[in-house]
């Protein structure tokens, strides 16, 4: 047990909680998926019922690797490559908008040579504008108000990225600029300034709704949202979360994965609150919001602008899409599309998910040696 305790703390620096929250939704996230995919896999792979678990728990152990490599790096670093990462973004989803893999009307993926892996560029141009506006914001602090030098830029790319993925994903793009305006906000941004985000949001929006793909699909579900006729799936989700009830049916034993379209992604939250009821579906939103709060504090206790807006950003990225699928699976919203982080089966975007949370807790790392090292200062000097 000693030399457990001795890895642990050797290899697992930053805040223990957000590792602890990480590796419990993982480990639930297996469950969930090889209950979700059971009966899929049943009738794909020939009663081969472990292949999705499998596929899955490769790209779970794959994202807490990914984590922690990201951990083990300052997270000062990420502001330098962030930039080249932005620039690499744009042409690619340029590139995947008009030629990428067309899944359910969408390009939303490109597919890597030789391994044959999907990939998502959206989710590598989300890391890199978020970063890139905590380091930009975080430089621009003695001159916040400055609209040429210290706003325009930001505004800018923000628009730019979330114009660009909203060719083919509305709904991560809203969520992105919902997220940026946040951070705008906690960088002492002038609200005059986050209003004219807002007048570039919607020049964006509207063109992506004229010339992109999925404009007609993100109309069409509002309205049925606003005039109470849920879709298919909707109406699938709802009946799960009804015969779930409190207490749950237990685990594995969902009816509504044989009828609910996609119920090991989009709509996994359905699953959960069928299998492990409404008390199995608070325990998971509370530790969402247990991560928003440790990502939040790690924020407050940071000594530099950089590191704090990094957190911030990132933290408010994850949650967000959380609370956003989570709302969704019960009715609360129109139907978006979103993966439940840490939950859903999926490809790149797990890994994606792996390197933010590695960046968070790079940020709670540095600041906690700061801190250790600030300390050992003061007992020299007192010595």
């Amino acid at each position: 047990m000693n030399e457990v305790k001795t890895w642990i703390y050797r290899n697992l620096k930053g805040d223990p909680v957000i590792w602890f929250i990480v590796i419990l939704l993982s480990l639930f996230s297996m469950m969930v998926v090889y209950s979700a995919t059971g009966s899929l896999a049943y009738k794909l792979m020939d009663g081969y019922t472990e292949y999705y678990l499998i596929k899955h728990a490769a790209l779970v152990l794959l994202s807490l690797f990914a984590m922690w490599i990201a951990h083990r790096i300052d997270y000062r670093y990420y502001s330098r490559i962030s930039r080249l990462l932005l620039w690499i973004s744009v042409p690619l989803l340029v590139f995947t908008w008009k030629f990428g893999v067309n899944i359910n009307d969408a390009s939303r993926w490109l597919t890597i040579p030789v391994i044959n892996q999907v990939f998502q560029p959206s989710d590598l141009a989300k890391l890199a504008l978020l970063i890139t506006l905590a380091s930009m914001l975080s430089k621009r602090q003695h001159n916040i108000a400055d609209f040429q030098k210290a706003i325009i830029p930001m505004l800018l790319w923000i628009g730019l990225i979330c114009g660009l993925i909203a060719m083919t994903n509305i709904s991560t793009a809203v969520l992105l600029f919902i997220t940026c305006m946040l951070v705008l906000f906690i960088g002492r941004v002038p609200v005059q300034y986050i209003f004219l985000l807002l007048l570039i949001g919607g020049v964006a929006g509207y063109t992506s709704l004229e010339i992109g793909q999925r404009g007609e699909t993100a109309i069409s579900r509002i309205e049925s949202f606003i005039q109470g006729d849920p879709p298919f799936q909707a109406r699938q989700a709802y009946v799960a979360i009804a015969t779930g009830g409190i207490f749950g049916k237990g685990p594995g034993q969902s009816d509504q994965r044989n009828y609910l379209p996609h119920p090991y992604s989009d709509f996994i939250y359905a699953i959960i609150l069928e299998e492990y009821g409404l008390i199995g579906g608070v325990v998971i939103l509370f530790l969402y919001l247990a991560l928003l709060y440790r990502g939040m504090k790690t924020t407050m206790e940071s000594d530099r602008a950089y590191g704090g807006l990094l957190s911030a950003g990132l933290s408010f990225a994850l949650v967000l899409q959380a609370m956003v699928n989570m709302g969704v699976a019960v009715g609360l919203g129109p139907i978006t599309g979103l993966p439940l982080p840490l939950i859903s089966m999926g490809g790149t975007s797990q890994l994606f998910m792996g390197i933010s949370l590695g960046i968070i807790l790079s940020v709670s790392r540095g600041e906690i040696e700061d801190m250790g090292t600030s300390i050992t200062n003061e007992f020299k000097e007192a010595a």
